[in-house]
């Protein structure tokens, strides 16, 4: 555990500050989304360029899923990463995670997949988590569309979008659904508890505070009951055996990191192959700061995760 952020990061948490950044859990739905916009969409002349961007829209539980295609150069079949946005299950969207999903179809040379599933508190647990099937479900049916390599399919996401992918690989071992090669989760949320040492560590002061946690978490389910369905809190699973190899990504200035390392732990014990990367000196939502600012730790973490989605066996 780093004594403090590390300096670029505590730059940027200065600035918030100065700015007067209100925490999601002081504002409306509404408010809490324009903010998000707000501070994450980025103009098209700071994108990363790609070989080229598809919008589709997919055949959902009800109704359709947008969903963004992001394709490298070259000829194919990528392997694919099907990507979901964090955001607490009630901000984001493709635009704002448009930079990242960028970023890392050129890192691990592959197709992303982003998933624009349905919000609560419109659409509660467990309606995000079944837009995220669907979808997983869609790219293995119609992976010429995509252009995708089904024997190196990925699901991925970041923070609650971490949430969604572990969710993912548990329903499709238990449904006999997609053969799914990796999970890669970044800072997930495994657990709808805050009794944690670093939510009482991280409670406030580093971007993503405890505060804002409930108030995500108090959007997302119907009932409290429902925090003990593994589907909404995966380190609640009694079985972690047989699901798909992993990669758990956590910040050491992150009220989440304790239960993303138990998650990986967990994982491990259940004998699932982990790779475990800690970042001790950053905050959550480091991994898609990739605009303003650039965050050169963030481009090393996407690198990384490259590395692994190209590395899959083919």
């Amino acid at each position: 555990m780093a004594s403090e952020p590390h300096p670029d990061v505590q730059e940027l948490l200065d600035q918030l500050a100065e700015m007067g950044v209100p925490d999601v859990a002081d504002l409306s739905v509404d408010g809490a989304r324009q903010l998000i916009e707000e501070l994450f969409v980025l103009d098209d002349a700071q994108l990363d360029e790609v070989g080229g961007v598809q919008e589709l829209e997919i055949p959902g539980p009800v109704g359709g899923i947008p969903i963004r295609v992001y394709r490298p150069d070259g000829d194919g079949p990528h392997p694919v990463v099907v990507f979901f946005h964090g955001g607490g299950w009630v901000v984001g969207n493709l635009d704002t995670h448009d930079q990242g999903c960028r970023a890392l179809c050129d890192a691990g040379d592959c197709v992303v997949v982003s998933v624009d599933y349905r919000l609560a508190p419109e659409h509660p647990f467990p309606v995000p988590v079944e837009d995220c099937y669907a979808a997983t479900e869609w790219v293995t049916a119609n992976s010429h569309v995509v252009d995708a390599d089904l024997d190196r399919l990925v699901v991925a996401g970041d923070s609650a979008g971490g949430n969604l992918a572990a969710a993912v690989s548990l329903l499709a071992r238990e449904r006999d659904g997609p053969e799914i090669a990796h999970q890669y989760l970044v800072y997930p949320v495994t657990n709808h508890a805050f009794d944690t040492v670093s939510y009482a560590e991280n409670a406030e002061g580093y971007f993503l505070t405890r505060a804002s946690m409930e108030w995500y978490w108090d959007h997302y389910l119907p009932t409290d009951v429902d925090g003990l369905n593994p589907v909404a809190s995966p380190l609640r699973a009694r079985d972690l055996s047989d699901l798909p190899p992993a990669s758990v990504v956590t910040c050491g200035f992150d009220p989440l990191r304790d239960e993303g390392i138990e998650y990986a732990e967990r994982l491990a014990d259940a004998g699932v192959a982990v790779d475990h990367h800690h970042h001790e000196a950053m905050i959550h939502g480091f991994f898609t700061m990739l605009g303003e600012p650039d965050l050169p730790q963030a481009r090393a973490a996407i690198a990384t995760a490259g590395e692994t989605i190209r590395g899959l066996c083919v």
